[in-house]
């Protein structure tokens, strides 16, 4: 068994006060499985986190990252999440998502609740805890950008 960690670079994509969330496949074995969450995901052998994360946005949205920033870095027993941010600079409708359920603008008060109510779903659905935590710091450190 491998006890390695996984180490993930995800986005934060900021549009007037609102955050692009992806509603992850509710597929058993992958991490939140049907839970909001950010978009990116596992960075490639010989990758580095930024590399990876523009190739992660452009894979599951189609959309092609801005100047970017790192944020922070957040890590547990398993994961490593590489944390960018970036502003959103098309509608929604200009987006193609080509992996997960659902994607969606959240307000921060929709972040702070932990629940959002899915078109593609017909049902709310929890946003995952770590993502969760993310956004609120986030929210709290870089409020002057948004």
């Amino acid at each position: 068994m491998n006890n390695q960690q996984v180490h993930v670079a995800i986005a934060i994509l900021y549009q007037k006060n609102k955050f692009l969330m992806q509603l992850r496949d509710n597929i058993p074995g992958i991490l939140y499985p049907g839970y909001w969450a950010l978009f990116g995901g596992h960075i490639e052998p010989g990758e580095t986190p930024d590399v990876a994360v523009k190739r992660e946005i452009l894979e599951e949205i189609g959309y092609n990252l801005p100047p970017f920033v790192e944020f922070d870095c957040y890590h547990n027993e398993r994961v490593v999440r590489h944390v960018f941010h970036a502003p959103l600079l098309v509608e929604l409708n200009q987006l193609v998502l080509n992996e997960g359920w659902d994607m969606a603008l959240f307000t921060p008060e929709d972040i702070r609740q932990g629940n959002y109510y899915s078109q593609n779903a017909g049902e709310v659905r929890p946003l995952g805890t770590m993502h969760q935590k993310i956004m609120l710091d986030f929210i709290e450190k870089k409020s002057n950008i948004i």
